[in-house]
């Protein structure tokens, strides 16, 4: 797959997830919001606590799921953009939560979307 349509993908995705959030009513504050830590991809209300969602995207599970590609260290990682983002922002939650959004996005059909809440 080229850079190009991976990055197309990833967008697709982070489109869907932050639809479903919507769908589900959470409130999309933020996205694609970088810092010299990286990037997080969505920034949402869930009643009183901020979530940070990690999106990922992926055609199959042919080679491991999404949820796969969050390892320790990218938890940790969103850890520090997740206190990036509040400092910037002078943002002092109530609560904060981390959560993961997979996006498998088949040949055919509606992409199967699955969110874990609380993954780090």
């Amino acid at each position: 797959m080229t850079y190009a349509r991976n990055q197309a993908l990833g967008r697709y995705g982070e489109q869907v997830a932050a639809t479903h959030l919507i769908s589900i009513g959470m409130v999309v504050l933020d996205r694609n919001w970088t810092c010299r830590h990286g990037e997080i991809d969505l920034v949402a209300r869930d009643g009183q606590t901020l979530v940070i969602c990690e999106v990922k995207t992926r055609t199959s599970t042919r080679y491991g799921g999404p949820f796969e590609a969050v390892t320790g260290a990218k938890a940790a990682r969103l850890r520090r953009l997740a206190a990036a983002w509040l400092q910037a922002h002078d943002v002092d939650p109530p609560s904060l939560r981390i959560d993961v959004v997979s996006v498998v996005v088949p040949r055919r059909g509606a992409p199967e979307v699955v969110r874990i809440a609380g993954v780090a």
